[in-house]
């Protein structure tokens, strides 16, 4: 095989990766504190032998988080929260401590405070952050401080990753920070507000448009050098 055709076909690999993220992208634009991927293209190398070329390949198995701020939408709920700069709300889930920016909380039965899927809500020392059933009107201030009746009752944590690029992405939504997490010195929460996905839905598709006509081009190619072996073939074997 011919490295022309290597190449085309580890690219091929490469861009059914990419729209697969930006189909991911814009099946969740509307999904509250999503952030969005990308998809990062490299090209290796690889030497044959002495009588032959290299081997030029595609790879695209490193994946990038966009990491900014989405438009924060206002609710009016208690305990909706979008954080304004920099900053993670921490939850427990069963497979651990998770970093998110999706604020939309409430609290349970119990007085937990709680995300949309029942994973309780941290403060900064890492426990699970209670309201009282009976709290009545609640406040929230810019560092996660709950006030019922003018006397605070807890605080939410708002935390950032010591090692910001060893933040590892499990869903888009939630994030895991093996290296451990401190404060967040510049970030400030916003009560009844939600961060929206920073998903751009046009630039998304056009993306998307891009990918799938370059995807058109590679399997073109790859279909004319078939016909060409063959028809090579088909002369040899007459000769």
């Amino acid at each position: 095989m011919e490295n022309a055709t290597y190449s085309t076909i580890t690219r091929q690999t490469g861009l059914m990766q990419e729209m697969r993220a930006i189909a991911n992208n814009i099946a969740n634009a509307s999904t509250t504190g999503f952030r969005a991927e990308e998809v990062i293209f490299a090209e290796h190398v690889a030497a044959i032998g002495p009588d032959h070329p290299s081997l030029s390949m595609a790879t695209a198995d490193v994946r990038r988080t966009v990491m900014t701020q989405g438009a924060l939408s206002q609710t009016g709920g208690p305990f909706d929260l979008a954080v304004e700069g920099e900053g993670y709300f921490m939850v427990q889930t069963p497979e651990g401590e998770r970093l998110t920016r999706a604020g939309h909380f409430t609290p349970n039965q119990n007085g937990d405070l709680v995300t949309s899927e029942g994973y309780p809500v941290l403060d900064a020392g890492g426990a699970p952050v209670f309201v009282p059933t009976d709290a009545g009107r609640v406040a929230i201030s810019a560092d996660g401080t709950i006030s019922a009746g003018g006397q605070p009752i807890g605080q939410i944590g708002l935390v950032v990753p010591l090692d910001p690029n060893g933040m590892l992405r499990e869903d888009g939504v939630r994030f895991r920070a093996d290296g451990g997490v401190e404060p967040a010195p510049n970030g400030r929460m916003m009560q009844g507000f939600l961060e929206d996905s920073n998903v751009n839905p046009i630039l998304q598709i056009g993306r998307m448009i891009e990918v799938q006509r370059a995807y058109e081009l590679g399997q073109n190619f790859l279909q004319s050098e078939d016909e060409r072996i063959r028809g090579a073939i088909r002369s040899l074997h007459k000769q």
